[in-house]
Formats: structure tokens, sequence, C-alpha cells
């Protein structure tokens, strides 16, 4: 329990400390006293009663600009890092993620398609996370039966399945862009990555699912902490490892299409974040889920933050910045379960 606490309430700290400065920086510096006047005015019923009118230019762009996209950030970052999560605590494998395994482009791919047929126009919103759960949900089948039965796959080959399908989906997304004409740059723009000019919807469509999520692997982590062992101990203590298996990985596909749906495709998120808390609060995923959330929303919070502010007038897609950060982090992981073993891989 004060273990809990203190995990819990320091990342949550660092998370509100982090949303009140991002909120502050930009082009415009918005003092952080300004910020909180703000921030507090917006509280339904009590708002003016606490503080005073806030200037109108603070309150146009911390409100109606950055607020929006903070909001955006902080729930892509979590939903990411949750999915990972439960990717690793079911494959028991610390380099699974959305991203490595192919279900972040499987993901694209249909809500690329679900963008270029009109299919968003015609049915609403909830048509392009639709899209990305079913190709992402296929993805996740296709890794899985390329890299061996039961989850006994070695690591890298599973790796390689990913790798295998990700090239496959990323070549049907190449080829949708080549025949997309209207909104090539609206697809191209989205697979790079981004949270920006995005309003408030796009938060109302990914909360309930980060929610829903967050509370099924909070409610899955003692057996997730059986996986632990490997499948037939877990089985033999008591774990129902098929139904949890079936629950998380389809949980943690749905929030991978619901964040790669309003944010496009970033990627590593769910690398980084699940496996530095782990080395951290430990393999307990009741701990380790929520705080991952919490530290996930804040990477992925500051990792926006340096696209829209590191060149200036011109932004760098969030996705490029995550990817650049990953990547070696990847590779690390990658040289040192090998080193582990001796250099001699599986």
């Amino acid at each position: 329990m004060r273990k809990a606490w203190i995990y819990g309430g320091g990342f949550g700290l660092l998370l509100l400390v982090s949303i009140l400065i991002c909120l502050s920086l930009g082009s415009a510096r918005v003092p952080l006293i300004e910020v909180w006047r703000v921030l507090l005015y917006h509280v339904p019923v009590l708002g003016p009663r606490l503080v005073a009118v806030p200037d109108a230019t603070y309150d146009t762009i911390v409100a109606g600009v950055r607020l929006p996209r903070v909001a955006l950030a902080v729930l892509v970052g979590a939903s990411l890092s949750v999915a990972g999560a439960g990717f690793q605590a079911v494959l028991r494998n610390p380099l699974a993620d959305p991203y490595t395994l192919g279900v972040a482009s499987g993901a694209s791919a249909g809500a690329a398609f679900a963008i270029l047929s009109g299919m968003r126009a015609a049915l609403g919103l909830w048509s392009v996370p639709g899209a990305a759960f079913l190709t992402g949900l296929l993805t996740l089948l296709l890794v899985y039966t390329l890299a061996g039965k039961s989850g006994r796959s070695k690591v890298e080959t599973l790796i390689l399945a990913g790798v295998i399908v990700q090239a496959f989906f990323g070549a049907f997304v190449s080829l949708m862009v080549s025949l997309s004409q209207g909104v090539i740059n609206e697809i191209v723009f989205w697979l790079m990555g981004s949270v920006a000019l995005r309003g408030w919807e796009y938060s109302r469509l990914l909360f309930p699912l980060f929610a829903a999520v967050l509370l099924l692997l909070i409610a899955y982590s003692r057996q997730l902490n059986l996986f632990a062992l490997g499948e037939r101990q877990a089985l033999h203590t008591g774990a129902n490892v098929n139904r949890t298996k079936l629950a998380v990985l389809g949980a943690s596909t749905l929030l991978t299409a619901g964040a790669v749906s309003v944010a496009g495709t970033i990627g590593f998120v769910g690398l980084v974040v699940p496996h530095l808390i782990r080395l951290m609060a430990g393999p307990d995923n009741r701990l380790l889920v929520p705080v991952t959330a919490l530290a996930g929303a804040s990477y992925v919070l500051w990792a926006d933050t340096l696209a829209r502010l590191a060149l200036g007038a011109q932004e760098i897609p969030l996705g490029v910045v995550t990817a650049l950060i990953g990547t070696p982090f990847f590779a690390y992981l990658l040289l040192k379960r090998r080193r582990g073993r001796g250099g001699i891989p599986e």
C-alpha cells in the first residue's frame, strides 16, 4: 500500500506539474499563475466563485487552443502505455508493444481505409476506431499464427513476425496513399502521428475506451501476475488462462486502435514506458498498470511539447519524436537480451 501511494502519488504529481508547465509553454508564454486562474475559472459551478475573470487572451490560448491538445496527448500516452503493459504481461515479453508487434500498423491500415473510403463522413467518428480495431485484431492473430502457438514462441520469432505483418500493412497503407487524391495530405499527416488541430470530440471518443480498458486490466492484474510463472503454472494455480488472454489482448488491441484512430501512428510508447516503470516499481501489475498510465501520459505530453517547440515555428510530428527516442531504447533491450544468453539467439 505504501509503495502504491509513493509511486502513484509521485507520478500523479508529475503529470499535474507537466500539464501546467506545458500549458504555459509555446510561441506565446503564459505565466503559470495565469494558467491556474484559467483552469480554476472553468471549473463547473465553482469556477467563477473561486477566481476573478481571467485575461481574455490568456483564456483563449490556454482553454481554447492548448488545453484540448494537452488533454488528447495525456489520453493517447496513457492509452498506448496501458496497452503495451497488457501485451507485455500476457506475452511475458518486455519487447512486446503495439508497434513492434505490428498491431499499430494494422490499425493504421484500417483507419486509413476508413478515411479514404469516406466511412467517417458517412458513419461518424466511431467508424475509424471500428475499422482500426478490426484490422488491429487481424494483425495480432496473424502475428501469433506466424510466431507459434500457445504463446510459447521465441522472442526473435515474435518480433520477426511483427516486422513481416507490419511491412505488409505498411505497403497496403502506401497503396491507399497513392490511390488517394483529395485526402492524401490528411492520410500522410495522420500517419506521422500528431495531436495537433484536434478538438474535444477526439478526447471524448478515446476516454471511454481508456477508462474501460484500464479498469479491465486492473481487474485482471492478479491473473496477469500469475502469467509470469508461465501459462501452465498459471493454469495450475487457478488462473483462467484462455479467458485472461482473450480479454487482455482484445482490450489492449481495442485501446491501441482507439489511440491510433485519433492521433495516428505514435510508436514505441507502449514499449518504453511499461519497461521503465517495471524496473522502478516492480512487476506487480496491480501497481504497474495504473502507474504506467500516469507515466505514459506525462511522457507523450512532454514529447508533444518538444515536437511543437524544438524547431520554433515549424512543428515536428509527434510520431517522429517518439520513434527517435524509442528506436534506440528498443535496440538496447534487444541487445541486452542477446547478451544475457551469451550472445546466442534462441
